[in-house]
């Protein structure tokens, strides 16, 4: 039988696994940056990992499926030990009708038909990890969000109607997995915050593009808090996740520590030795996302969210301070 580590308590077996070598992992949606992240990592520790994408497959790593409907590619699942469902369109976009549209049916439908391949799987993965977002939360400076007092709906404080559109879809996409039948399957949904790698394209990647133009100041005052966790700690996270049985529903995948942004951007340029990072007010945050077709939301909302169930479970943080993390990922850019 497989053995895999537990950071908190040495080894756990993994009597079910289907395979001798390492987990069977299963990414959906595995394509974007996240997901490379996650293949790469789970790679180099010996696990199986095959990716569903929508595109013409360019490798065996690589299997076809068009995330909505049943086909040949649910036999993976049938070989699997773990589904990690990462499909869903980019919210860097701007909130028009087609685009929300889009968001919400590519994670709705696509959770929708990942759960019914496993409910009707013969011999169903025992582990399936689905993407959220740390989103879901709301927009908060006082307290950091966990799992069991954190703010979803609460109105508390006053925010943009168009902001509510990530927290719909964040609770749609959760629906979804809740909703599937699958008792042989424990079921997690992954609140993730800003996942930070050296990946070329990746959000670590951008604000080092921002800090190197001189361009990496506050926004709006910086006060808003950004959530985040190192690659390391995400890959680490979800292995933890897939060995302790013990954890099931929503998870927060978020350093125990987040900053206001101006503090979070002022810690980036110091990793990359750059002393000048110009602010920005509100309303040239504003015009600089309708020129980058993105949305104020992404800049604006304070996402102040810490992992209260890896904690609680002993989970320990390679990289829980901000400092550390941005210069480590800075050595490898």
């Amino acid at each position: 039988p497989l053995l895999c580590p537990v950071i908190s308590s040495g080894f756990i077996n993994m009597n079910a696994s289907k395979t001798s070598t390492g987990l069977k992992i299963l990414i959906p949606g595995g394509t974007g940056h996240v997901g490379q992240a996650l293949f790469d990592g789970l790679s180099k520790r010996g696990h199986q990992v095959t990716i569903l994408t929508r595109s013409r497959p360019n490798s065996s790593k690589y299997v076809q499926w068009d995330g909505k409907t049943l086909g040949d590619w649910s036999h993976e699942i049938d070989v699997a030990d773990v589904v990690i469902n990462l499909a869903g369109r980019s919210v860097n976009c701007r909130y028009n009708a087609t685009n929300r549209k889009q968001m919400l049916d590519s994670r709705v439908d696509s959770t929708r038909i990942v759960g019914r391949a496993i409910s009707e799987s013969p011999t169903p993965p025992k582990v399936w990890l689905q993407m959220s977002t740390a989103t879901i939360y709301d927009h908060r400076f006082d307290a950091g969000n966990d799992e069991a007092n954190g703010w979803i709906g609460a109105g508390k404080l006053d925010y943009p109607d168009n902001w509510k559109l990530s927290v719909e879809i964040a609770k749609a996409w959760e629906r979804e997995q809740t909703a599937a039948n699958t008792p042989q399957t424990r079921k997690i949904a992954m609140r993730t915050s800003m996942v930070m790698s050296p990946i070329a394209g990746s959000i670590f990647s951008v604000l080092s593009g921002l800090v190197k133009l001189r361009l990496g100041g506050p926004i709006a005052g910086g006060k808003q808090f950004v959530s985040w966790i190192h690659e390391e700690d995400f890959i680490e996270a979800v292995l933890f996740l897939v060995t302790n049985d013990t954890l099931t529903g929503p998870v927060n995948m978020a350093s125990p520590n987040p900053l206001p942004q101006r503090e979070f951007m002022s810690l980036l340029r110091a990793a990359a030795g750059v002393a000048i990072g110009l602010p920005a007010t509100k309303w040239m945050a504003a015009m600089g996302a309708i020129v980058m077709r993105t949305e104020t939301e992404l800049i604006f909302k304070s996402r102040r969210v810490v992992p209260g169930k890896l904690l609680d479970a002993g989970f320990q943080f390679q990289y829980p301070e901000w400092k550390a993390a941005a210069t480590e990922l800075n050595d490898r850019m």
